[in-house]
């Protein structure tokens, strides 16, 4: 079994880019199975450099900029501290720095990508390979012992996902 997150606003889709993401929502993922078991809420950050040029649409009124900060992955990096990966929309090349130091392998996919073929993929990666950090990731047993994260928000329900666990069954 193995943790990995996505960089998610509605639980679906990997929609929103690492260093902005306000949510992550967090899965232990086994062949066959994959379980929410964290949601972690973030304050939206302040994008820097070229990312806040593209973004000036999206400027917040004044009060909600206050509350806002400039580098939220370091707070980000220690929620995903148990993840062996992170997908997301966008990274940066700081904070894809940041996430390999963590040894937390950031991947990258096109917005709107469903995390429900996402975690098929890491499934089927668990049985048969294909992933390298999947692969490391399953032969790193300290990661599976780490607690979910103690500021992730309640899941609810628990939501679990049947996957695909054998080349045989893709038809």
């Amino acid at each position: 079994m193995i943790r990995v997150a996505f960089a998610s606003d509605d639980r679906r889709s990997v929609n929103l880019h690492f260093g902005a993401a306000e949510q992550f929502v967090l899965y232990d993922v086994a062949p066959g199975v994959a379980e929410l078991v964290g949601i972690g809420r973030f304050v939206k950050a302040r994008m820097k450099g070229v990312n806040a040029e593209r973004d000036r649409e999206d400027t917040p009124s004044p009060e909600l900029e206050e509350r806002m900060t400039e580098d939220k992955v370091v707070d980000k990096i220690e929620f995903l501290r148990s993840c062996a990966g992170v997908y997301a929309a966008k990274i940066g090349v700081s904070s894809i720095k940041r996430l390999m130091q963590a040894h937390i392998q950031p991947i990258i996919v096109p917005k709107g990508f469903a995390i429900e073929e996402l975690l098929n993929e890491v499934s089927l990666a668990l049985t048969s390979g294909g992933l390298a950090w999947v692969e490391r990731a399953a032969r790193t047993p300290e990661r599976r012992d780490l607690p979910i994260p103690p500021h992730s928000a309640s899941v609810g329900s628990p939501e679990r996902y049947y996957l695909i666990k054998s080349i045989d069954e893709i038809a």
